[in-house]
Parts: C-alpha cells; sequence; structure tokens
C-alpha cells in the first residue's frame, strides 16, 4: 500500500522539495517511457476563488514553486498550471490574484484556463463524466488541493479538487445530482499519480475562505483515497461522515486499509506557536474563549480549532464548561483537566498525539461532557 508522507513547518517551497526527493518522484517519471522534454506534466492547484493563499481557500504558491524546481533540478521542463476558477469567478483573475502568473512568468509554465478548454466524454463504472480535455492529455498529473472544511461535504481534499477539471455546466450537473457520487466516480475518470496537500493554512468552515486555520503541515501520496481519509480526520471527520471518500475506494480509486500505519513523518518541526493570532476570523476567536494554551505549537492548536468547530456544529460547544489546555508549558504537569498532545500527557483527560487529530479531540470531548 501507499504510503502517506507527511512534513511540519510553514516553509512551504522547502517542505515540497524534500517530500519529493523523499518519494523519487523522477524515477516513476523515468519509468513513463517517454523523454524528459516530451513529458507533459500537470499540475493543479485549488484556486476555486481569487483569493490569496492566507485567506485559507488556496494553494500556496510557494508550494507550488518547490514541486516546480524539483522538477527542474531533475531535468523535466515541460510543465503547465491547469486549473478552472468555481462557477461565476474567473480562473484568470484567480490566477494573478494567488500568485500563479507571477509563478508563470518567473519559471515560464503556461498556465491553461480550463473553462476555455474543449471537452470528452468520460465513462467510469458506468456514469458518464464531462472533462476539460487538457486534464486528460497530461503525462503526469500532480493534485495540490488544500486541506479544508467545506459547506456541503463538510471536508475537502484530493478527491474533490479534481472537481476543477470539468467545465462549468458539468460542476452544476454535480451539484444537482448529489456531490458524492459524482465526486467519487470522477476520481475514478481522472486518477492523478501524485497528491501533495497543502495543509499550511486551510479553512475551519468554507472551501471559499474567511475562517482561516494555520495547520503547519504538507501530506504527499500516490494514493488520494487514503489522503482524504487521514485528512478527514485531521478536521474533526470520520471518514463515514465523507460518503465520496468510501465510494472511491470502492472503485478501486485507492485504499483506506491500515491509514495509521502507512504515515511517515519526515521532520518533528513543530514550531512554537507564533505570538501574532494563527486565526483571522470571529469563528476562530470564539472558539479562543475554550483554549488555554502556553507555548502551543501550530499544528496542534489548528487540530484543536478544528475539534472545537465540530463540537460547536453538533451543537455540544456551549455544553463545555472548562478549558482545553495545551502547549510545551503544561510539560510534566499532573491536573484533573482536559489536555490534548503529548504535552499535557499527566492530565486526567488527554488525547495523545503529536499533534492529535481533531477527530480524536472531538471525541474525548464528546466523552467529557457525559460525565
Amino acid at each position: 500500500m501507499e504510503k502517506i508522507y507527511l512534513m511540519y513547518g510553514d516553509q512551504s517551497e522547502k517542505m515540497a522539495i524534500a517530500i519529493l526527493e523523499e518519494m523519487k518522484i523522477e524515477e516513476e517519471l523515468l519509468k513513463l517511457g517517454k523523454g524528459k522534454e516530451q513529458l507533459l506534466i500537470g499540475i493543479k492547484p485549488n484556486l476555486v476563488v481569487a483569493q490569496p493563499a492566507h485567506w485559507g481557500a488556496t494553494t500556496c504558491p510557494d508550494l507550488v514553486k518547490g514541486v516546480i524546481k524539483y522538477l527542474r533540478t531533475k531535468g523535466f521542463n515541460n510543465l503547465i498550471i491547469l486549473e478552472s476558477a468555481w462557477v461565476g469567478d474567473s480562473t484568470e483573475k484567480a490566477f494573478e490574484v494567488c500568485g500563479f502568473k507571477e509563478i508563470s512568468q518567473q519559471y515560464q509554465v503556461p498556465l491553461v484556463d480550463l473553462k476555455q478548454d474543449k471537452t470528452k466524454k468520460i465513462t467510469a463504472g458506468g456514469v458518464e463524466i464531462e472533462l476539460c480535455e487538457q486534464a486528460l492529455t497530461v503525462d503526469y498529473l500532480i493534485n495540490m488541493p488544500v486541506l479544508k472544511a467545506h459547506c456541503q461535504t463538510k471536508f475537502t481534499c484530493a478527491l474533490k479538487n479534481l472537481k476543477g477539471c470539468v467545465p462549468d455546466k458539468e460542476k452544476r450537473r454535480f451539484h444537482r445530482i448529489g456531490l458524492h457520487l459524482p465526486i467519487a466516480y470522477l476520481s475514478k475518470a481522472l486518477s492523478p499519480q501524485l497528491t501533495v496537500v497543502d495543509g499550511i493554512i486551510g479553512d475551519l468552515t468554507y472551501e471559499g475562505g474567511g475562517t482561516p486555520v494555520r495547520m503547519n503541515r504538507v501530506i504527499a501520496s500516490r494514493d488520494p483515497v487514503a489522503v482524504d481519509a487521514y485528512g478527514a480526520q485531521l478536521i474533526g471527520y470520520a471518514v463515514e461522515e465523507i460518503p465520496y471518500i468510501t465510494m472511491a475506494a470502492q472503485l478501486g480509486v485507492g485504499s483506506l486499509e491500515d491509514i495509521d500505519g502507512r504515515i511517515v513523518e519526515l521532520n518533528n518541526d513543530k514550531e512554537a506557536l507564533l505570538p501574532e493570532s494563527l486565526l483571522a476570523s470571529e469563528e476562530a476567536d470564539y472558539l479562543s474563549n475554550w483554549i488555554e494554551e502556553k507555548e502551543a505549537c501550530s499544528a496542534c492548536y489548528g487540530s484543536l480549532v478544528h475539534g472545537l468547530m465540530r463540537l460547536k456544529e453538533r451543537g455540544q460547544l456551549k455544553q463545555l464548561k472548562e478549558k482545553v489546555h495545551l502547549g510545551q508549558g503544561f510539560k510534566n504537569m499532573a491536573a484533573d483537566k482536559i489536555g490534548i498532545g503529548l504535552c499535557t500527557k499527566d492530565f486526567s483527560s488527554n488525547v495523545k498525539g503529536c499533534p492529535p487529530k481533531a477527530k480524536d479531540i472531538l471525541a474525548l470531548l464528546e466523552q467529557r461532557l457525559k460525565k
């Protein structure tokens, strides 16, 4: 089974290069049997809306720079960046605002607006999907989604990011027939060879951004199903709550087996929390009323914010009459309190992990409320 590579930090360009070096992507590119100059590599970010990455919705341009630099140092120069913004927004504007026109000019990588592309109908598992042709013609597709919440499907990452490879009329059809089934079959019709997830800054509640949460991590795998299964738990959802993940696994797109056992942590760079707020929204500021932190790292803090948000969505947050503690300042301290992460392991109620998943934090908080 394919491994899930994980790296912590906020230096996204360097992190992308380090992960791809570890995965030895150049070896599988060479196995495709085309010359380095002829092999067409497509990079598919998430530029759903014309907002910069710190807004929480779009792929960090520095992460994409890292992928481009890695490929260029290995002699792969035939690259394109392909995307279409959501219905009603301009991809060209998103390319500019999100920093991708600058990338295109600096590295001479063409930008392909899939809204302007021809389309082709593909049948996958008996379901017909209309796809943009350029997404089908690349020899190797690198999917670069953002790890974030979604207002309709609860969660969006690897599998759902492929929706940017269908024309607007097909996006509208997806919504009419229910998003989960077409997303699953789309991942069967168009399967990227590699997924590199921007988990630096995502969004707490909405795919279009506005409630950003810093989680400071990059995730990469050749298995998009495993990526989504792991990512959903990171922001507080069980796999069963996101039907398209299980559907895609059943279609053979990837595997749900032994997700935790496939994690490969490449570093332990969980830096101390910066003095300025990691969260730039009224929603996140509200959630901070339930947080007591001392020298916490952003990865752990981000998980807790997602866990509290999921508790709020279930209508249980106001029932929680105590704060949740985290951070290095609580090391070796025993207390009859709630703590998350390795630093609070001596607390009476503790969620293990460094950092823990929001799903596990949610489970402990719900258990605490039953007492």
